[in-house]
């Protein structure tokens, strides 16, 4: 029986040339969902900020089909955007930000949030895609985190689609790991022994106000509390819908590798977490191409290393699904034009200008043309 995938990609709507020609951040997300859930219906939402939304598919057999749900839940919401003089940006955090990018969504879960974290909340503008794999046993799903862990710096790297924050270059490949490794229990999921453990745990956490509900934590790997899903939180939104799907094939190729250790009676290797911290750092530092710590050996080793040991690993999966092909030219794209980053940085090479950065990935977002290459 194939194991099913889903994905949640979230993004940024921002001001085109057609209106002030900024490029900021507009807080319009209640009427661009209004517009795309005519087409799309209840595959487009709100999200924490009014500058943004979130797109969704659902339960897919195979990566093709998921590449077809997003492409067409990205167009509706890009239709959308248009309508209303915006346009749909897929990177991690605001290349311009703005007023706008502050407003905050209409949930009480969020209006908690800031109660609960203050001014910590007050760059957490960022945008993600969530991978969901089905993993029905929530036993096996939290032992499976563990055997995820020493692998989410590298997908970190793969992902890295956010070197700019409100118009500056922070240095960083992927600034929106950096944002959300400031916050309590919001990265890499703790090791565990068993449910039981990881239940103790977040009701612990949830007591200290670390986390606001023990049900649904924030950490970059998850159990979903509305379906049974192994969720992985960790990386940026790619630009390009194909990444996304491509990210996704792996993703579920590793998940189901490593539930089988799990079945097997392996609960996962007790990578130190300090050292999982700092691969995390250095994997949002450099992004692809670049080296970082290999959580498994301990070691510093490009990135590419790491990729082809992985693939290596999980290719009795990907030849399963029929994805090996789709990873491989992935990493072909990596390999020629690198990570999200690196794109968007040669975007501003051109004129200095966020403005440019902006105008190519929400051309890279529609599907109607690559953010331009390095």
């Amino acid at each position: 029986m194939t194991t099913t995938i889903g994905a949640e990609e979230e993004f940024f709507l921002v001001r085109t040339g057609d209106r002030t020609g900024d490029r900021a951040v507009e807080p319009a997300g209640s009427r661009v969902v209004a517009r795309a859930r005519r087409t799309v219906g209840d595959l487009v939402s709100g999200e924490f900020h009014q500058g943004q939304l979130e797109v969704r598919t659902p339960p897919c057999e195979e990566s093709g089909e998921l590449h077809r749900h997003l492409a067409a839940v990205r167009r509706a919401a890009h239709e959308a955007c248009r309508a209303e003089g915006l346009g749909l940006c897929a990177t991690g955090t605001p290349v311009i930000g703005g007023a706008g990018a502050r407003v905050l969504g209409d949930h009480p879960r969020y209006r908690a949030g800031v109660r609960q974290f203050g001014t910590l909340l007050d760059d957490f503008t960022v945008c993600a895609v969530h991978v969901h794999v089905h993993v029905p046993d929530r036993e096996v799903a939290v032992l499976t985190a563990n055997h995820l862990r020493p692998w989410l710096p590298l997908l970190i790297a793969m992902s890295a689609n956010s070197p700019f924050f409100e118009g500056r270059d922070t240095g960083y490949a992927s600034w929106r790991t950096v944002v959300r490794g400031r916050f309590p229990a919001l990265s890499a999921p703790p090791y565990v022994d068993s449910l039981a453990d990881y239940e103790r745990l977040t009701a612990a956490l949830e007591e200290s106000e670390a986390m606001l509900d023990a049900t649904i934590p924030f950490w970059d790997v998850r159990p979903n509390p509305r379906v049974p899903t192994l969720e992985i939180r960790v990386m940026d939104v790619p630009s390009d819908v194909a990444d996304t799907a491509a990210l996704t094939a792996l993703v579920r190729a590793l998940v189901v590798d490593c539930a089988e250790r799990v079945r097997r009676g392996d609960k996962g290797p007790r990578t130190c977490g300090e050292l999982l911290r700092a691969a995390y750092w250095r994997a949002a530092r450099d992004g692809w191409p670049g080296s970082g710590v290999d959580a498994l050996t301990e070691r510093v080793l490009p990135f590419a290393v790491q990729a082809a040991r992985l693939v290596d690993r999980v290719r009795p999966r990907l030849e399963e699904y029929g994805d090996l092909e789709r990873v491989a030219a992935f990493l072909r794209r990596l390999d020629e034009h690198g990570c999200g980053a690196q794109r968007q940085r040669a975007s501003w090479s051109r004129r200095s200008r966020p403005a440019d950065v902006v105008d190519d990935l929400v051309v890279a977002t529609a599907g109607t043309g690559p953010v331009s290459p390095a």
